[in-house]
């Protein structure tokens, strides 16, 4: 026996035509939310100001002074006299050779100088004798002139000797080493018990001076005239002149300020780059050699311009730089502009903006030509940089 399965009952057609009107009716724009609040931007309005052209370039930081401790007699180092990685003075002890050796030379020295002076003495009391007896006639001119060279002789073998005396003496305090410059000290370069030449290749140890630094950076040569302009030069008397900020890798500025030192420009054969030297005024030690940081270097005297923060400024796809600005209404608009330098990571226009018009900073994703924005102020820094109020 066959058993039958239920067959579909068939959807009325005028409930198939109810359910297709919905559903346009729900596609439609009609039944899109309507009156939202136009999207929320923050602006900055634009003002004339001054404005000194810098850049910003990598240096590396080197010692003002760097002194190597070397021993100025051989012997066996027997104490270290500091701690390493300490400030030391200058003439402040910090190893101590054997210094035996020496004060027995000094000693016998010493020894030869008394021997040298009675000698001395005596043909002094020889000559002394003999002058009113050959005034006399009473012994003969050859014995008085012999008398007198014995003496002339005693009295430079006592210079000799008390010029050795001073070279032993020298000696027996060089056993003694000590720092020839104030600054800080590295590591010991050589152990206690090790034995100490003046040929030796490796010094002692090394003394760097970090009160005050130096940063080189390189520049082109055709630069360096903008630069001598705007570190004043020609006018000495301004304190603020040549004045260098010194940042670290995040871009924040050390709490130190630099001078451009002109007399210790160069340039580099190889590249035609100037080679800038800058001396940097380092009480806290925040810089130490070798470490890498950027230098702002002023490029030339103030002008006026308009800076918008480098965040504002989009690219189109050929490059060209755009900004956001707020017309009249409220009105979003794009503008095409043209950049100058990059000075604190604001830009410089120097067309397509002017003085008193808002352009939005943050917020270009939400924007179309011609849209109604509500406009969030924002203020600029005391260090001219862009900050949320």
């Amino acid at each position: 026996m066959k058993t039958s399965l239920p067959q579909a009952r068939p959807i009325p057609i005028a409930l198939l035509i109810l359910s297709l009107g919905l559903g346009l009716s729900a596609c439609s724009p009609e039944a899109a939310p309507e009156n939202l609040p136009p999207p929320t931007v923050s602006t900055l309005t634009l003002e004339t100001r001054a404005v000194t052209l810098e850049e910003e370039l990598p240096g590396r930081v080197s010692a003002l002074r760097t002194a190597e401790i070397r021993p100025q007699v051989g012997g066996i180092v027997v104490r270290r006299l500091f701690e390493q990685g300490t400030e030391v003075q200058a003439g402040q002890a910090l190893f101590q050779i054997n210094p035996a050796p020496f004060k027995a030379e000094a000693d016998s020295a010493a020894s030869a100088l008394k021997r040298a002076e009675a000698a001395a003495a005596r043909a002094k009391l020889q000559v002394d004798r003999l002058k009113p007896l050959v005034d006399a006639d009473a012994v003969s001119q050859q014995l008085y002139d012999d008398a007198l060279s014995q003496y002339n002789q005693s009295a430079a073998d006592v210079a000799q000797a008390r010029a050795t005396l001073a070279r032993r003496q020298l000696d027996l305090d060089f056993a003694t080493v000590r720092a020839p410059v104030s600054g800080r000290i590295g590591e010991e370069l050589v152990t206690e018990g090790a034995l100490v030449a003046q040929t030796d290749p490796t010094p002692m140890a090394r003394i760097q001076q970090i009160d005050q630094v130096y940063v080189d950076v390189r520049q082109p040569a055709s630069m360096l005239e903008a630069i001598r302009q705007s570190a004043g030069e020609s006018a000495p008397a301004d304190a603020k002149a040549g004045q260098v900020q010194i940042l670290d890798s995040q871009g924040r500025p050390y709490p130190v300020q630099g001078h451009i030192l002109f007399s210790g420009i160069n340039v580099d054969a190889g590249t035609g780059d100037v080679v800038i030297r800058i001396r940097v005024d380092n009480p806290q030690r925040t810089l130490l050699p070798g470490m890498f940081v950027r230098a702002r270097v002023p490029q030339g005297g103030e002008i006026q311009g308009l800076l918008v923060p480098q965040q504002a400024v989009q690219r189109s796809a050929s490059g060209q730089p755009l900004l956001w600005v707020v017309g009249p209404g409220g009105k979003a608009e794009q503008r095409s502009v043209t950049l100058g330098k990059l000075v604190q990571r604001q830009y410089l226009v120097s067309s397509g903006v002017t003085a008193g018009e808002q352009v939005v900073v943050e917020g270009q994703d939400r924007l179309q030509p011609g849209a109604t924005v509500t406009p969030q102020p924002w203020s600029l820094g005391p260090d001219g940089r862009v900050v949320q109020p």
